[in-house]
C-alpha cells in the first residue's frame, strides 16, 4: 500500500527522531509499502526516504516549486511531484497514499495531522490514521483534544478516527489493518461539522 508520512524538517532536533525515521522507511519497504512524503532532503523526510530505497522500497515525493527552489528536493525519489503551493502538495500526498503515518514534527506535520484528522473524523474518507510517539511528544496533544471533548468542542468519536502507538511494528501493524467505520454517536446526528 502507499503510506503517507508526515514528519520534521527541522534540522535541530535529536538524533533519536532521525533514527526513527531511518527504522519506520526500512521497515516500510520490508513490507512492501510505498512511501509518499513530503519530497525533501533534510531531516526525518531525507532520513525516511533514504533508508526506504536502501531497503529497496519505493519513494514518491511532493514538493511546491517554491521549496524545490531551496535546492531541497529529493531528486532521488522514484517519482518526484511538483505542485504550485503547499494546498496542492498536500491534496496531492492524501490522493496518493492509502493511509497516514505522522511521525514527531512541527507545526507543518500538525498542520497535516488536523487535516486529515478532522477529514477522518467527519466521514471523508476511511483511510487509517496513525501517530507514532515513542517519547511522548504529542501526549499535551492529546490531553488538549481530550479536554475538547470533555468540553463538547469535538464529536465523541475524535478518537475513534486515530491510533496512537508507540513503536514502529504497532504502529505499521495499525496501519495494514483496515480503518474501523466511524459510527456516529446519538448526539451528533444533525452536526456539520467538527466546532
Amino acid at each position: 500500500m502507499a503510506i503517507c508520512v508526515f514528519c520534521a524538517s527541522s534540522q535541530k532536533i535529536d538524533q533519536k527522531y532521525l533514527d526513527l525515521a531511518e527504522e519506520v522507511g526500512t521497515e516500510l519497504a520490508r513490507r512492501g509499502h510505498t512511501l509518499v512524503s513530503g519530497g525533501a532532503t533534510v531531516s526525518c523526510m531525507g532520513a525516511i526516504a533514504g533508508a526506504a530505497r536502501r531497503a529497496g522500497g519505493r519513494t514518491v515525493g511532493v514538493m511546491p516549486q517554491a521549496l524545490v527552489d531551496l535546492e531541497i528536493a529529493d531528486t532521488d525519489s522514484d517519482e518526484l511531484i511538483i505542485t504550485g503551493d503547499m494546498r496542492e502538495r498536500k491534496g496531492t500526498m492524501d490522493a496518493r497514499s492509502e493511509a497516514f503515518l505522522v511521525l514527531p514534527g512541527g507545526i507543518g506535520t500538525l498542520e497535516e495531522l488536523f487535516e486529515i484528522w478532522t477529514a477522518r473524523v467527519l466521514g471523508l474518507h476511511d483511510k487509517p490514521l496513525v501517530i507514532l510517539d515513542p517519547w511522548g511528544l504529542y501526549e499535551p496533544l492529546r490531553r488538549l483534544v481530550d479536554g475538547m471533548y470533555e468540553q463538547g468542542f469535538t464529536r465523541p468519536n475524535v478518537f475513534d478516527a486515530i491510533s496512537w502507538t508507540t513503536t514502529v511494528t504497532e504502529a505499521l501493524e495499525h496501519l495494514e489493518k483496515p480503518a474501523l467505520p466511524l459510527t456516529p454517536h446519538p448526539d451528533e446526528i444533525g452536526e456539520s461539522a467538527t466546532g
